[in-house]
C-alpha cells in the first residue's frame, strides 16, 4: 500500500511559560508536561520534524496574545516553521506573532465572530500567513474554547475562506481532542472529498501509530500530535519515521 507523504506537526501548549495538555479544552483539566517548551521543541527539532503548532492557552483566555516571549525564544533557536494561535483579536496581536517570529497566524474564533476583520488580514498580510482553525462539534463550528457550538457548517465555513485564499486549515473534533480515542476520520474524509485541493491538517483524538497511517491515507497533508506524544503513546522516533514517509 502507498501512503501519501504527510507532515507531523507536534503541539506545544502553553499556560504560564510552561507545555501543558488540556483534557478537551478544560483549564481545570491540566497536565504540566515540562517548564521548558524550547527544550520540547529543540527535542522535536533534533529528530527531524520541521513544523511546529504552538498555542497560547493564556492568550486564549485572556483574548490578548500574552506567552509570545515562548515564541521569541522558539523561533530564534530553532529552524521549525511555527504556526502560532492563541488569543490573536486585534492587528498589534498579528504584528507581535510575526515579529516573535511566527511563520503563520492560526485564527479561530475570530474568523467566526469577525469576519471582517479576518479578510482585511487576509488581505494587508497575505493568506499565506494564516492558518485556519476549526473547531468542529457535529460538522458545526464551535467556539469560546469549545463552550459554545454555532449553526455555521464546517464545509460553509471552509468555502467561504478557500474564496478569501485561505490555503492551510486545521480541524479540530472537540468531542475527540485530548481523550486519546482516535480521530474523526469520517469528518476528515468528508471535508477531503468536498475540497480536494485544500492543505488540510487533521487535529484531535491521535491516539496512536496507526491513526496517523489512516490520516495518511485518507489524504491529510498533515497531523497535528500533542498529548498522543506526551503521554508516551507515540516516540519521537515513530513520529520522525512517519513524517519521512516510512
Amino acid at each position: 500500500m502507498t501512503y501519501n507523504p504527510m507532515q507531523i506537526i507536534p503541539a506545544i501548549d502553553i499556560i504560564d511559560g510552561k507545555c501543558v495538555r488540556l483534557t478537551q479544552g478544560d483549564y481545570g483539566q491540566k497536565t504540566i508536561y515540562n517548564e521548558n517548551p524550547l527544550e520540547v521543541a529543540l527535542a522535536f527539532e533534533g529528530a527531524g520534524l520541521q513544523r511546529l503548532h504552538l498555542v497560547d492557552l493564556d492568550g486564549a483566555k485572556a483574548g490578548a496574545v500574552k506567552n509570545w516571549k515562548v515564541l521569541e525564544s522558539i523561533a530564534s533557536k530553532t529552524s521549525l516553521v511555527i504556526d502560532f494561535g492563541g488569543g490573536i483579536k486585534k492587528e498589534e496581536d498579528v504584528k507581535v506573532v510575526f515579529n516573535s517570529g511566527a511563520a503563520l497566524a492560526t485564527i479561530g474564533s475570530l474568523a467566526v465572530k469577525d469576519e471582517a476583520t479576518f479578510v482585511q488580514w487576509l488581505a494587508a498580510w497575505g493568506a499565506d500567513k494564516f492558518l485556519l482553525g476549526a473547531d468542529v462539534k457535529d460538522e458545526k463550528i464551535a467556539v469560546a474554547g469549545w463552550l459554545e457550538t454555532t449553526d455555521i457548517n464546517i464545509y460553509d465555513f471552509i468555502a467561504k475562506y478557500l474564496q478569501n485564499g485561505i490555503q492551510q486549515v486545521f480541524c479540530t473534533d472537540v468531542s475527540k481532542d485530548g481523550l486519546l480515542q482516535g480521530p474523526s476520520v469520517e469528518l476528515y474524509k468528508n471535508i477531503l472529498t468536498q475540497f480536494t485541493a485544500l492543505h488540510f491538517i487533521a487535529s484531535g483524538g491521535v491516539a496512536t501509530l496507526d491513526d496517523l497511517y489512516e490520516l495518511k491515507q485518507i489524504g491529510c497533508k498533515g497531523a497535528i500530535v500533542g498529548k498522543a506524544f506526551y503521554e508516551g503513546r507515540i516516540t519521537l522516533k515513530e513520529l520522525q519515521q512517519i513524517n519521512e514517509g516510512k
